[in-house]
């Protein structure tokens, strides 16, 4: 019996395989995995960019991260701030994707409204919050014209966070939403035919047919929000600065403070690897569940 040639690595398909991939991998190799080697040895250095220069000191940026309270303060706000722009981030974008994926009136306009947040620049944004949001404010107004005492909402260790998350939240509620459209769009009509036939009513249907056909999907917009709000930076620089007495300084803000406020650039890129371990472990986490699904 005749055995087959085995294929090598330097056969004519393989070798043209690499040179189509070669450009894209090269990018990849420059903007991506280069800066994540070069954060994950800065994180092992002490010192600054000067004529002192950078000095290895092996594990004291990561001993003294674990020891930081300001770090686990910043930790705490980072948690607070993306349990709680997640949760409505997923229901309010569920909610409007199940309701516009029905043949009601003016459905594509209302879908371009909703989307319009996502693609606002969210400098802008945070300027506007800002103005809307301060001690003299329309907010204020309004709520004087209701009898109610004005709020120092920027300047309120309780409040100040509360307006960055409904700020994430109304930037994050459109592009979930059409995440989720395309998802309701992927589940079979007969499900729901076959569970009107059956006698279930709207509220079964969503319990039953939606919910289970829309897990990836839920999945999928849990892990990116997550991800997007662990890297927010702007709305904090331009709206709170980290303050009041750092009741919003997360973990970004940190390690943006540590880098170009106090430039113990070693020490920023260790709280910075413990942000990238994040992130990996929720798009781990992700993966596994498609591959479970």
């Amino acid at each position: 019996m005749l055995k087959s040639n085995p294929t090598t690595w330097l056969d004519r398909d393989t070798v043209a395989a690499w040179i189509f991939l070669a450009p894209a991998l090269l990018l990849l190799g420059v903007f991506l995995l280069f800066p994540i080697l070069y954060l994950l040895g800065l994180s092992f250095t002490g010192g600054s960019f000067t004529t002192a220069g950078v000095r290895w000191i092996g594990l004291l940026n990561y001993r003294r991260l674990f020891v930081d309270p300001d770090f686990w303060h910043a930790i705490a706000n980072t948690l607070y701030f993306t349990v709680a722009t997640v949760i409505p981030s997923l229901i309010i974008p569920l909610i409007l994707a199940v309701f516009l994926n029905r043949a009601i009136a003016l459905r594509g306009l209302l879908r371009s409204a909703y989307f319009i947040p996502s693609i606002t620049s969210i400098v802008a944004v945070g300027l506007g919050f800002r103005w809307l949001f301060q001690d003299r404010g329309p907010i204020n107004q309004f709520l004087e014209l209701l009898g109610i005492d004005s709020i120092p909402w920027l300047s309120s260790t309780i409040w100040a966070m509360p307006v960055l998350i409904l700020l994430s939240t109304w930037k994050q509620i459109g592009f979930n939403m059409v995440v989720f459209l395309a998802g309701l769009q992927a589940i079979p009509q007969s499900r729901y035919e076959a569970a009107e036939l059956d006698g279930a009513n709207d509220w079964a249907q969503f319990w039953h047919i939606t919910l289970p056909g829309l897990r990836p999907t839920l999945i999928f917009a849990m892990v990116t929000t997550a991800i997007f709000t662990l890297r927010s930076f702007e709305q904090i620089y331009v709206i709170t600065g980290g303050g009041p007495l750092n009741s919003t300084n997360i973990l970004v803000y940190y390690i943006y403070e540590q880098a170009f406020a106090l430039f113990d650039f070693g020490y920023a890129a260790a709280a910075a690897t413990i942000l990238l371990a994040i992130a990996l472990l929720l798009v781990y986490l992700q993966l596994r569940t498609w591959k479970e699904e």
